[in-house]
C-alpha cells in the first residue's frame, strides 16, 4: 500500500489528493482582494470608538463644566450644551473614522462635499434641521429655561429638558410629555407661572335673581380657606360676563411652585367648598337657560 503525498504546485495553492486520486486545488489568492476592504474597515472602526470614546468622556464633560460654571442658575444651557456637544463629538468620530479608513483625501474634494451636504438636507434632513434651529432658539431665549411653567396650544407643564429635537414637558398629571421643538417655536406661549407662584382660575355662573355681590364675597372666602392658596397676591372674584341665563364670575387665587403643589387637587377641593357654601348662602350655580314660549291653544270640545 502507498500513501500519496500533498505536493506544492504554483504559489499560493496546495494540491490535496481526494480519494480518487483526484487532487483539488485551495487558491488562497482568492482572499487576497478583500485585505484592503478588510483593512479600511478596521480603520473606521478603530478611529470612530477611539474619538468617540475621548470625546465623550473628556471633552463633553470638559465643555460642560465650563458652561455649568458661569451659568450656575441656567440648567437649560447646561443641557443643551451637553446635547449638542454629544452630537459634535459623534460628527467627529464619524469624520476621524473616514480618515481612518483611508478616505481621507476624498474630504478635499469641496464640491462633493457640498453635494453630499446638500443631498441629505434636502431629502431627509429638513425636519432635523428645523429641529435643531428651533431648539437653538428656544436655548437663546431668557424667558424659556428648564423648571419653567409654559401653556401651548397642545397642553401645559413644566419643562424638563431641551434636547436636540424635542422639548420634555411634565404635565400637572405627572406625565411626560415629548413636544416637538418646531411646535414650541412656532406657536404662542403662556407663561401663567412666573416669579415664584402659579395663578388658578375658576369661572362660576349665578342666576340674575341672586345676590351678585355676595356670591363674590364667597369666592374670596372659599379660597382663603386652603391652605396652599397663598395670601399675596390676594385671592380676588369679579364679573366677568352677562350671559343669556346667568351672571358670569371669575374667582383668581395663586399657590406656590406648581411643581410642588397637586393643582389638580387644589381645583377640585375648591369647586366642591364653592358648591357646599353657594348651597348654603341659597346661591345657584349654573342655572337652566330659561325659554319662553309664546302662541296660542284653540280646544274644540266635541259633543258625544
Amino acid at each position: 500500500m502507498s500513501a500519496s503525498i500533498p505536493s506544492a504546485t504554483s504559489a499560493g495553492s496546495i494540491s490535496v489528493p481526494s480519494a480518487g486520486s483526484v487532487p483539488a486545488q485551495i487558491d488562497f489568492g482568492l482572499f487576497r482582494g478583500y485585505e484592503g476592504v478588510a483593512g479600511a474597515a478596521l480603520g473606521f472602526v478603530v478611529g470612530t470608538v477611539v474619538v468617540y470614546v475621548v470625546g465623550r468622556l473628556l471633552l463633553v464633560p470638559a465643555v460642560t463644566s465650563v458652561v455649568s460654571s458661569r451659568n450656575q442658575n441656567n440648567p437649560t444651557l447646561e443641557t443643551a450644551t451637553q446635547t449638542y456637544a454629544h452630537v459634535f463629538v459623534v460628527l467627529l468620530a464619524a469624520l476621524a473614522g473616514v480618515v481612518g479608513a483611508g478616505y481621507g483625501n476624498t474630504l478635499t474634494d469641496g464640491a462633493l462635499i457640498v453635494a453630499a451636504l446638500t443631498l441629505v438636507v434636502g431629502v431627509a434632513g429638513q425636519e432635523v434641521i428645523g429641529a435643531l434651529i428651533s431648539g437653538l432658539f428656544l436655548v437663546a431665549d431668557p424667558d424659556f429655561n428648564v423648571g419653567d411653567w409654559i401653556s401651548w396650544p397642545g397642553g401645559e407643564g413644566v419643562i424638563e429638558a431641551v434636547d436636540f429635537r424635542v422639548t420634555r414637558v411634565r404635565t400637572i398629571n405627572n406625565e411626560t410629555v415629548t413636544v416637538p421643538n418646531t411646535e414650541l417655536a412656532t406657536n404662542s406661549l403662556l407663561r401663567p407661572y412666573g416669579r415664584e407662584r402659579y395663578r388658578i382660575t375658576e369661572r362660576v355662573d349665578i342666576a340674575y335673581s341672586d345676590d351678585a355681590e355676595l356670591a363674590l364675597r364667597e369666592l374670596v372666602e372659599v379660597a382663603r380657606e386652603d391652605d396652599r392658596i397663598v395670601e399675596t397676591p390676594a385671592p380676588n372674584s369679579r364679573i366677568i360676563e352677562f350671559a343669556g341665563s346667568s351672571v358670569a364670575l371669575r374667582a383668581e387665587f395663586w399657590v406656590e411652585s406648581p411643581m410642588d403643589v397637586d393643582l389638580v387637587d387644589v381645583r377640585s377641593k375648591f369647586r366642591r367648598r364653592v358648591k357646599l357654601r353657594f348651597d348654603s348662602e341659597g346661591l345657584t350655580l349654573g342655572p337652566a337657560a330659561g325659554r319662553e314660549v309664546s302662541g296660542h291653544l284653540d280646544v274644540d270640545l266635541v259633543e258625544g
